[in-house]
């Protein structure tokens, strides 16, 4: 009988950059061992340049909606993971005993200059998440 699929949850702030991108990594990287969600304190929209540097990753985000954690408040994970300050300070409390984490990885949002300066700092945040995922994964089966 295969085990359960076990849920995470990421979470920053407008569920726009670096939780879609935490969501598609873990998708893909997660072998299907997870059930992923992520949200957003305040819910706006999955950025375009999320899709395209996520596109050259091989990984297609751009059907992914942007949404509140507040949709999730009811629901248990074993492990939530917030990727920036202000998520981890306003992050509601959850039921159940899940794994807290904290990774804060600096948001591209603000990028300005021409779009290729913009383009590096979303890649320098795509990769990070890339490694931290490969990371906790590794973590995880042992």
């Amino acid at each position: 009988m295969m085990a359960e699929a076990k849920k995470i949850l990421f979470i920053c702030t407008g569920n726009s950059i670096r939780s879609q991108m935490a969501e598609g990594f873990m998708k893909t990287l997660g072998g299907g061992k997870w059930t992923v969600r992520s949200a957003g304190v305040l819910p706006s929209f999955v950025h375009p340049l999320a899709v395209r540097v996520m596109m050259e990753a091989e990984i297609d985000i751009s059907d992914q909606k942007s949404k509140s954690v507040n949709a999730f408040v009811n629901e248990t994970f074993d492990v939530i993971i917030t990727l920036c300050d202000h998520a981890a300070a306003t992050c509601p409390t959850f039921p159940g005993q899940a794994k807290r984490l904290h990774w804060p990885i600096d948001d591209p949002i603000g990028a300005t200059g021409t779009m290729e300066e913009r383009l590096v700092l979303f890649r320098k945040a795509r990769d990070e998440i890339k490694n931290r995922i490969e990371a906790f994964l590794k973590s995880e089966s042992k």
